[in-house]
């Protein structure tokens, strides 16, 4: 066997998987991420790295062009998969991997293109300090990894600083409508919804946030610590057995000095200022920057968790905010957290934005959720 063939067969055995989450796919994408850490795969975050693409979640023609370019941009052999039903995940990766291994020899050494996904050229323009720089009009979204799935912020960069950003139009979420705020969407609409699963709910959408956010800050450890609590809480684990573990991840996240110190200052947003832009929930109670509030999830999720064994008392959906916010405002709250990132991303470099977009976290399937909707469910 030469060593092409011994690569390529070991390649296939445990392919890395770029998941590409579609609007309305959060389903499929939490699906995907907890088999692949059962299984040991390695998840890319970009194409150069990836032998499998799986695009996760419902139809979005507007959309598809996406997928297309990170695709091409994948290096042979390579193999592309969509699950639209979480579960139809581990079937079709199954039949993915033997796909992979029966890639033809011929096709195992082509390279990796530039993977650039054809950004425009940089003109020339001022910066904000007077210097001439050159310009770049750069789209952030809507596959970026450990990004909001379907997000897009357009933005102009002078070097690696951002001098205007504004918001992209929504996408449509599709038939099964925002997955993490549900529970406050059927109560709304009159149906009976316990409170301890709206708690486990949002402590599991907490704990998704969070790891997003320590994995843009590069402690990939803790990310998967996170997302294993994520993932036994929507499992139906109890109380009992992931309470002590959320304590002990509080203890290490907020007390941490690296984290604080990589984050600290960053995306400061007042209580004053998140009441006035309509904004409620963590971001508004936490009244800072990025620490205060992954700070503030953490604390929110150690007391959800206390709240599991509640089955009996009815969520009220206008007491109780959903995790985003209060689900009783004209508009979805994922809109008003969104409505901030302009502000609050110009003057910052790159690096920095992409914390500040995970410190809040919108979710893009809220984006598209009519004013009607949000008033009924």
């Amino acid at each position: 066997m030469g060593l092409t063939d011994f690569l390529v067969r070991a390649a296939a055995l445990r392919p890395s998987v770029l998941v590409v989450t579609m609007p309305g796919g959060t389903p499929v994408r939490l699906a995907a991420e907890r088999e692949l850490r059962c299984r040991g795969w390695a998840v890319a975050s970009t194409p150069a790295g990836a032998g499998l693409l799986l695009v996760a979640g419902p139809d979005c023609p507007v959309l598809e062009s996406g997928p297309d370019r990170l695709w091409d941009d994948m290096p042979r052999p390579r193999v592309r998969l969509r699950v639209e039903a979480a579960a139809e995940v581990a079937s079709l990766l199954d039949a993915g991997r033997a796909r992979l291994g029966e890639t033809e020899r011929g096709h195992s050494g082509a390279g990796d293109p530039g993977g650039h996904g054809g950004l425009p050229m940089a003109g020339p323009g001022e910066d904000r300090d007077g210097l001439t720089l050159d310009r770049l009009h750069v789209s952030l979204g809507p596959f970026l990894a450990d990004w909001p799935a379907g997000l897009v912020v357009r933005v102009v960069l002078q070097g690696d600083v951002i001098q205007r950003a504004r918001l992209g139009e929504p996408y449509e979420s599709g038939p099964a409508g925002p997955y993490w705020s549900r529970p406050w969407i059927q109560a709304s609409a009159g149906e009976p919804v316990p409170v301890a699963e709206a708690a486990r709910r949002r402590a599991a959408a907490h704990l998704d946030s969070l790891g997003r956010l320590l994995a843009v800050a590069g402690w990939p450890a803790e990310a998967v610590t996170a997302r294993r609590l994520r993932d036994d809480l929507l499992e139906r684990a109890p109380a009992k057995a992931v309470l002590p573990r959320t304590v002990r991840l509080a203890r290490r996240v907020g007390r941490s000095r690296t984290l604080y110190r990589l984050t600290r200052g960053i995306g400061p947003l007042t209580a004053a200022d998140a009441r006035a832009a309509g904004v409620s929930g963590p971001a508004a109670r936490a009244g800072g920057d990025v620490p205060a509030r992954y700070r503030q999830w953490l604390s929110d999720t150690v007391d959800d968790m206390r709240r599991l064994d509640d089955t009996t008392t009815p969520l009220d959906p206008v007491a109780e905010e959903s995790p985003r916010g209060r689900w009783d405002t004209e508009r979805p709250p994922s809109a008003a957290l969104a409505g901030l990132l302009p502000r609050l991303l110009e003057g910052s470099e790159l690096a920095a934005a992409r914390l500040v977009v995970a410190s809040l976290d919108p979710d893009p399937d809220e984006l598209a959720v009519s004013r009607p909707e949000v008033a009924r469910g």
